[in-house]
């Protein structure tokens, strides 16, 4: 990332990671959210879908290997 200058913000990769799986009866659903991705994250931030994702998947996470947002 930083090599190759991908990101035009500051990039350094987290301690913790994150996996968000889907079996392929959801194939279209995906397809068609990344389609709409722009429209839809009009009225839905990236953070507040991925605390949305956190939650609904019960997911336990600790502050400290959450990264930081950028606006």
């Amino acid at each position: 990332m930083k090599t190759e200058k991908l990101c035009k913000h500051y990039f350094e990769w987290q301690l913790g990671y994150g996996v968000f799986s889907h079996g392929f009866r959801e194939k279209d659903i995906i397809i068609n959210y990344v389609i709409n991705q722009e429209e839809h994250h009009r009225t839905k931030t990236f953070r507040e879908e991925y605390f949305s994702f956190l939650k609904s998947y019960n997911i336990k996470f600790k502050d400290k290997y959450l990264f930081e947002f950028i606006k």
